[in-house]
């Protein structure tokens, strides 16, 4: 059913979902803003130490989400698995302020990875479940543009906190726990399950290889292209160090992030409706030509400008992949695995952006930040080069 612009008209629960992201992101990047700063400039860690961090915390993530992903199918209920999740991200939100080491902001991060590995996949797949697939890329678009709008207010808090607070980190860490809270409150009351259309049938659990392989060719050789797409998109926290080592001070560092998902928020769901029209594929593509030029201003800036640039284009490229890549692993999936493969895609694109952190971070550390920006572009044209290839037609 279409509203009045001409567009789907979404049901509630794909609308509480983007509130329960918005609220958790917020959360989170009030965190992710001035964590790299409490590394670095507090706790005298290396930039190669942050890549660590951040590349383990996220792969965490994501080797989590194929095992919720596959429960969520096998157990045929993907909401209170996506609510326990939420609310262990919600409850590492209160080690980050007491942290006086590298290792235990490391366990912070790897709790509140592990909640988000937890949510990710079941979240995603319960999308899928309640709108027909013409309209996935829309649905996808709104989600994540709610989760983007999250990630522009978390750092604009963080940047206010932090000028309040004087530069110190401790309190605006603890502001973080507040909107976390009220997101495990939404996704516990907005959020419901599509009523089952038969009798739950017993199904073989989802990991089996068995039923890995109905997952079918098209499903995994686009895993594969993905894979190698995201190996230079690292961590955003390298966003926030290549503010300040162009001269940003620390307190207004994180206004990258704020740059990159203001720009993001308006054009993610734009580009999910653009990929229900034109095809995932050319979106993608899109996404990842701005990637490069994104790479290449971080490389050749000396001064703020060319920084806030490439956040832009960062986001430009984030709308025209987030919500692109759920849409596409639904419309490779079978309805019956679409958790699975969520958590297979997850898993791919955590061990991907691991990969990709820690390789900036050493580059960072030996070449130069210039010099590791630059690097990545290459490899990232590469990358595009390979996605473009000629290759046999998949089915949507």
């Amino acid at each position: 059913m279409n509203g009045e612009s001409g567009r789907p008209k979404l049901p509630a629960t794909i609308w509480m979902l983007g509130l329960t992201s918005l609220l958790m992101d917020g959360s989170s990047e009030i965190v992710h803003a001035v964590l790299p700063l409490l590394l670095v400039n507090g706790l005298g860690s290396s930039i190669f130490l942050v890549g660590i961090i951040d590349g383990l915390a996220e792969a965490t993530a994501s080797v989590t989400k194929i095992f919720s992903g596959a429960l969520s199918d096998h157990w045929q209920s993907r909401k209170w698995i996506a609510a326990f999740g939420y609310g262990l991200s919600a409850c590492s939100k209160a080690l980050f302020p007491i942290a006086a080491t590298p290792l235990a902001v490391f366990f912070g991060r790897f709790a509140d990875r592990l909640g988000k590995g937890i949510r990710g996949a079941p979240r995603d797949a319960l999308v899928a479940d309640w709108v027909a697939p013409e309209h996935r890329g829309y649905a996808y678009g709104v989600r994540q543009a709610m989760d983007n709008a999250g990630a522009v207010i978390g750092p604009l808090l963080a940047i206010l906190l932090l000028q309040l607070y004087a530069g110190d980190v401790t309190p605006v860490l603890w502001w973080a726990v507040v909107p976390a809270i009220l997101s495990v409150s939404v996704m516990m009351v907005g959020v419901r399950e599509p009523a089952p259309s038969g009798p739950r049938m017993p199904r073989p659990f989802p990991l089996h290889v068995s039923e890995l392989r109905q997952l079918g060719r098209p499903f995994w050789l686009a895993m594969g292209f993905l894979f190698v797409l995201l190996l230079p998109r690292f961590s955003e926290a390298f966003q926030i160090l290549r503010a300040q080592d162009v001269g940003v001070s620390p307190a207004w560092a994180p206004m990258a992030l704020v740059v990159m998902n203001l720009v993001s928020v308006p054009l993610t769901p734009l580009a999910g409706i653009w990929s229900d029209r034109v095809g995932r594929d050319r979106v993608i593509a899109v996404g990842f030509l701005l990637l490069i030029l994104s790479h290449a201003a971080m490389a050749l800036a000396q001064g703020p400008l060319l920084v806030w640039i490439g956040a832009g284009l960062w986001g430009v490229h984030l709308a025209c992949t987030q919500g692109i890549f759920s849409a596409l692993v639904s419309d490779h999936a079978p309805a019956h695995l679409r958790g699975t493969a969520f958590g297979v895609f997850n898993l791919a694109a955590g061990i991907a952006i691991f990969v990709g952190s820690a390789a900036m971070g050493l580059a960072w550390d030996q070449l130069g930040a210039g010099t590791a920006f630059a690097l990545a572009a290459g490899v990232n044209v590469a990358g595009l080069i390979l996605f473009l290839l000629p290759r046999r037609p998949q089915s949507a």
